[in-house]
């Protein structure tokens, strides 16, 4: 009997013990890699200092009142190094005068990229995920609107900065006003 406690005792310590170090483990990885979902002061920051976009979802002149043209438009005026990466509009080789990509690994040097401007559905950026994990870009930004945990999560895991919900136009003119400022 005291030796069938004894090893319960011990066995429900060593439970405590692995629960308390595993506990430890998972904060310590969970805050490294939350570290790279970004506050809006840090948004701020990457909407200043993005010089290289790709735009995920871009639309064409045609639908140039939509932000999906619009943004990448604006951002372009700017200075800004447009890379239009349409979902749809097959038979399009060029949108804002550059030449079109069908993914982003496609683009040369996709790990340089500051940003991948993201205008999809939060349903449909699971079919993206494996291309943006592959090409690595420094940030995925993820439009007005458009936030989905699990995915942000999964490129914050793999290191890739993201930004949920905002929009980088806005955010770019934010930032650069408040520099010129």
């Amino acid at each position: 009997g005291a030796e069938e406690a004894r090893e319960e005792q011990d066995s429900g310590q060593w439970t405590g013990v692995n629960r308390t170090v595993m506990a430890r483990v998972t904060r310590a990885m969970s805050s490294s890699w939350r570290s790279n979902i970004l506050s809006a002061s840090e948004a701020l920051e990457v909407a200043k200092t993005c010089r290289r976009v790709a735009v995920l979802g871009i639309k064409t002149a045609e639908k140039r009142d939509q932000p999906a043209y619009h943004v990448p438009e604006y951002l372009q005026s700017c200075g800004v190094e447009v890379i239009p990466v349409p979902v749809y509009y097959p038979d399009v080789k060029e949108i804002l005068g550059k030449p079109v990509y069908r993914r982003i690994g496609e683009i040369p040097r996709p790990d340089e990229l500051d940003v991948v401007d993201v205008f999809r559905r939060p349903k449909d950026l699971h079919q993206h995920l494996d291309d943006l994990l592959a090409a690595k870009p420094k940030c995925v930004w993820l439009q007005s609107g458009i936030a989905h945990r699990e995915f942000e999560e999964e490129l914050a895991m793999n290191g890739i900065k993201v930004v949920s919900s905002r929009c980088l136009l806005l955010d770019h003119q934010a930032a650069t006003r408040s520099s010129n400022l």
